[in-house]
C-alpha cells in the first residue's frame, strides 16, 4: 500500500515476535493479529470507520511504545492495516511514550490529541494536525497543548452539535478544557472534574488519593441528548465504567459496570462510536500468545442501551459474527487487509509501505465475505516475494483452511523485500460468496515469504 506520506520519522521493520494462536477460526477478537496493539479510538469519517491505537513493542515488559497505528474497515470483519501514522518524533520537544490518543476531524482537517513525555521530563497533552486521516500529521504549535504537571494522559476529544470541541483526559484525576474553533488551543483554565461517589462510584480499600472507581482512559460520547464518559476504573486489574450526564461537563452521575475485569491485561481503554446504524465499543485484553499487561490486543463489541439510556454491560466474546457488507475481489485488495491469521506479522517500508511477512509454515490470512458474484472468477495475481531459494509456495483456499484449492502460487526468490514478484494462476471458476484463506508453505527456516496484496480477475 504506497503511500509516499507514511514516513513516520525512521521507518522500520516489525517482524518477529507473535506466536500461533490457538483460538478457533470463527474467532474475529483480537481484530489485529500481527502486532500488539491497545488503547483503540474508533473514528467515522467518510463512510469508513477509522481506528487508531498505540503499539505495544513485541517481548515489552513496560509500556514501550513509540508510535500510532491506524487501521480501517467498511464492514468490521476485515481490517486493513494503514501502518505507522504518527510517532512521539513529530513533537520535537517529546522524547518517548506514545500512549492512548484520540484523532478527530473537523472542517477536512485531522486533528490528533496525544500524551507525551517531554524532553523536560513530565507528561503533557500535544496535538499534530493533518490534511488526511492517513497523515503526515504536523505538530503546530512546537509545543504541549495542555498540562496539569499531573497525569496528563489518555486524551478524548468530543465536537458537540452547536460546535464547542471538549478535551478531557487524566489519570487520577480527570481534567477537561474547551478548545478553541481551531482544535489547537483552549480558551479558560483547566477544569479538574470532581471526584464524587455519585460521579463516579465509591472504590474500596485505600482511597486516599483514588476515593471513586475512575482511574484513567476518558472517553467522551453522546447518544440522543445524553452524554456518555466512558472510563477505566479501578483497582487494578481495571474495568470498564461510564457515568453519564445532561451536560458534555457534567455534573456527572455513575452509571455501572460497562465490562468486567478480564482478559489477561490489568489495563483497559474504552472507545465507543456510532456506525452504519450500530454502536460499537473497542477496548483491549491480553488475548494474543504472549499478550498480557504490556503487550496488549484491541477487540471489539456490538453495543446495545436500554430504554432509559442505560448501556447493556458487556463481556469479553470472539467478536462481531456478521459483516456489515462484502468485500470486492475484482480490485487490488492490500494483503494487510484481514479478519483473522495465524504466524502472521506487520511490516511496512518505503518500497510498498505495509505488508505481512509468513513467519512460518501453515501461516495463513483469512478474509472474510468474499463476493465473486454470479459472473465469478477463473484468475488470481499476487505481489509476493521471499529471501529463499525455492520451495515456497502459497496455497488461496476457499472457506477453511482446508477448503477447496483454488489456487497454488510458487514464490519467487526476490532476495529482499524492498524487491518483489507479480505473480498468477489460473484457477476453477468460483462464484458466490466465500471466505478466502491465502496459507503461506515451506519448510525453511525464519521468516518464510512477505505477501503485499492480491486481486482476482474474470
Amino acid at each position: 500500500m504506497k503511500k509516499k506520506d507514511m514516513k513516520i520519522g525512521k521507518l522500520r521493520h516489525c517482524i518477529g515476535g507473535l506466536v500461533g494462536l490457538p483460538m478457533v477460526l470463527a474467532a474475529q477478537n483480537p481484530i489485529v493479529q500481527t502486532m500488539y496493539t491497545a488503547d483503540p479510538a474508533p473514528m467515522v469519517y467518510d463512510g469508513k470507520l477509522f481506528l487508531y491505537t498505540s503499539h505495544d513493542e513485541d517481548a515489552s515488559t513496560w509500556f514501550v511504545m513509540n508510535e500510532w497505528k491506524l487501521y480501517s474497515t467498511t464492514d468490521m470483519v476485515n481490517w486493513t492495516d494503514h501502518g505507522a501514522v504518527l510517532s512521539y518524533e513529530t513533537f520535537s520537544w517529546a522524547k518517548g511514550d506514545a500512549w492512548a490518543m484520540q484523532c478527530v476531524e473537523r472542517d477536512g482537517k485531522f486533528y490528533a490529541y496525544v500524551p507525551v513525555t517531554m524532553k523536560s521530563g513530565g507528561g503533557a497533552i500535544g496535538v499534530a494536525v493533518a490534511d488526511s486521516p492517513y497523515g503526515p500529521f504536523h505538530d503546530p504549535l512546537g509545543k504541549p497543548l495542555a498540562q496539569s504537571k499531573r497525569g496528563d494522559i489518555d486524551p478524548t476529544v468530543f465536537i458537540d452539535d452547536d460546535g464547542q470541541a471538549y478535551l478531557y483526559w487524566g489519570n487520577p484525576f480527570c481534567y477537561y478544557v474547551k478548545l478553541n474553533e481551531d482544535m489547537i488551543s483552549y480558551s479558560g483554565d483547566i477544569v479538574r472534574v470532581p471526584m464524587t461517589e455519585e460521579a463516579f462510584g465509591k472504590r474500596e480499600g485505600n482511597v486516599a488519593e483514588r476515593p471513586t472507581l475512575y482511574e484513567e482512559g476518558p472517553w467522551l460520547y453522546k447518544r440522543k441528548d445524553l452524554y456518555y464518559l466512558l472510563w477505566a476504573g479501578g483497582p487494578i486489574s481495571e474495568h470498564l465504567g461510564y457515568s453519564t450526564s445532561k451536560s458534555p461537563t457534567g455534573p456527572w452521575k455513575y452509571g455501572g459496570v460497562l465490562m468486567p475485569t478480564e482478559g489477561r491485561s490489568f489495563t483497559n481503554h474504552p472507545g465507543m462510536v456510532d456506525y452504519k446504524g450500530n454502536t460499537y465499543l473497542f477496548y483491549h485484553n491480553g488475548a494474543l500468545p504472549g499478550g498480557g499487561g504490556f503487550t496488549r490486543s484491541v477487540c471489539v463489541e456490538q453495543a446495545e442501551f436500554n430504554k432509559d439510556g442505560s448501556i447493556v454491560p458487556l463481556k469479553m466474546t470472539a467478536g462481531i459474527e456478521k459483516g456489515l457488507e462484502t468485500l470486492n475481489p475484482f480490485r487490488k485488495t492490500e494483503a494487510e487487509t484481514i479478519a483473522f491469521s495465524e504466524w502472521m506479522k506487520a511490516s511496512q517500508n518505503e518500497e510498498v509501505g505495509v505488508f505481512v511477512n509468513a513467519m512460518k509454515d501453515g501461516a495463513y490470512i483469512k478474509v472474510r465475505d468474499v463476493d465473486f458474484r454470479e459472473e465469478g472468477a477463473s484468475h488470481i495475481t499476487a505481489r509476493v516475494g521471499t529471501t529463499h531459494n525455492g520451495g515456497v509456495t502459497m496455497e488461496v483456499r476457499a472457506d477453511s483452511r482446508e477448503g477447496r484449492l483454488l489456487a497454488t502460487l510458487k514464490v519467487p526468490m526476490t532476495g529482499g523485500d524492498n524487491r518483489w514478484a507479480l505473480v498468477s494462476s489460473e484457477i476453477e471458476r468460483i462464484t458466490g460468496v466465500h471466505d478466502l484463506y491465502f496459507i503461506c508453505k515451506g519448510n525453511q527456516p525464519g521468516r518464510l515469504m512477505y505477501f503485499d496484496y492480491w486481486m482476482f480477475s474474470k
